[in-house]
């Protein structure tokens, strides 16, 4: 049973949104009209997908969306929107969003996006893919007599940089206000793109090849 809480100001897209899910007999739907209920509410329940609403009175669902990731970095969030997110579409990823879906989506295309989220995936837009910043890193690393080429992105430099710093992945996904298993699976990446088994291992090999500095290592 996949447990959401829908939040929207909305009752009409309320009750229809409830209606159009709940045809799945694996999706359970709550539903509120006020941010704040939303708040008071998940500090009692937990639930395995949040929909916020974008343009909400009070608190926009990107607010409720910092404070929600605040307090659990583990929630996975969906904006549910009528509206255009491409002039806030980088504010919305670093707030933690787990994804997108339109109002105007088919159930479909809905239940795609929610099982997708379930998945730690996300259903976007190319128009919107193409605003996704990407800040890489490349470096040349000599290893078995062989040039091979490491290219990282920033946050799993940022994500390596805590590790040696010698937090817990737990601490890392708080710090960086990201889900633990986000922390986890950027990890593996880290580790396989490095050719290493272990967090130190992964350490020793990044001090060899220049991509951490000495003043961050324990």
């Amino acid at each position: 049973m996949i447990r959401i809480l829908l939040v929207d100001d909305h009752p009409s897209v309320v009750e229809g949104t409830k209606l159009l899910l709940e045809q799945d007999p694996e999706i359970q739907v709550t539903t509120l009209t006020l941010p704040m209920e939303a708040l008071e509410r998940l500090q009692i329940e937990s639930f395995d997908l949040l929909l916020f609403d974008l343009n909400m009175p009070g608190i926009s669902g990107l607010e409720l969306t910092k404070r929600v990731i605040s307090i659990d970095p583990d929630n996975r969030i969906l904006i549910y929107t009528g509206y255009d997110i491409s002039p806030n579409f980088n504010i919305l990823i670093d707030s933690g969003v787990t994804g997108f879906v339109s109002k105007t989506a088919t159930r479909e295309q809905l239940l795609t996006a929610i099982r997708c989220a379930m998945r730690e995936e996300a259903v976007i837009p190319v128009h919107l893919l193409r605003q996704l910043r990407r800040s890489e890193i490349h470096l040349s690393a000599r290893k078995d007599q062989t040039l091979n080429k490491v290219s990282i992105t920033e946050r799993e430099q940022e994500i390596l940089q805590e590790v040696a710093s010698g937090h817990s992945n737990k601490e890392i996904a708080a710090k960086l206000l990201m889900s633990q298993r986000t922390v986890e699976y950027s990890l593996t990446r880290v580790f396989e793109k490095l050719g290493v088994r272990s967090r130190s291992e992964a350490i020793t090999e990044a001090m060899r090849i220049g991509l951490l500095r000495n003043d961050s290592i324990l």
